[in-house]
């Protein structure tokens, strides 16, 4: 069995894009979570958040991703799946599971739609609150750290492949 490669990481730090290019280094198959969760309601991200609030938006999504049976395959996560330990719990089973490290400064910078980017956090939380809560989630769930400070995607990409060992 070909394991997955399973990308997570805050909103911002380069899952969906790494992960296409990864794929593509490969020539692996590319899933993103996301997509899969807006095809399964026809709605963005966004909308479902607010129409039918977070927690039903992470039901949803562990659901979703709990699912998913596949291999050989690059898979780039929403933010919010370390909120769930069994979807968690099957992508490991499947999976190599890669935190794509980032600096706050950095996905400050990077995320400027902030409000409509269908980022689960409850209002009046700020993006640096939602880093620090997540931060040590994503180190828990993580088989492999990758520090993508300073680095291009090239350089990111070829460091997972590394990492990986695939």
């Amino acid at each position: 069995m070909k394991k997955n490669i399973v990308l997570i990481g805050m909103p911002g730090s380069g899952k969906s894009t790494i992960g296409v290019l990864l794929a593509k280094a490969l020539g692996l198959p590319f899933i993103d979570t996301d997509l899969l969760i807006q095809q399964s309601q026809n709605k963005l991200l966004q909308d479902i958040i607010n129409q039918e609030g977070i927690q039903k938006f992470l039901k949803i999504e562990e659901k979703v991703v709990s699912q998913m049976d596949v291999e050989g395959h690059v898979i780039a996560t929403g933010g919010s799946v370390i909120y769930s330990p069994h979807a968690m719990s099957k992508l490991k089973q499947r999976g190599i599971v890669v935190y794509l490290e980032l600096e706050y400064e950095e996905i400050e910078r990077r995320i400027k739609n902030i409000k409509t980017r269908g980022i689960v956090m409850e209002k009046g939380c700020t993006l640096w609150k939602l880093y620090e809560e997540r931060v040590p989630l994503y180190k828990k769930y993580a088989d492999i750290v990758v520090n993508c400070s300073d680095k291009d995607i090239e350089e990111v990409v070829e460091t997972v492949i590394k990492a990986t060992l695939y």
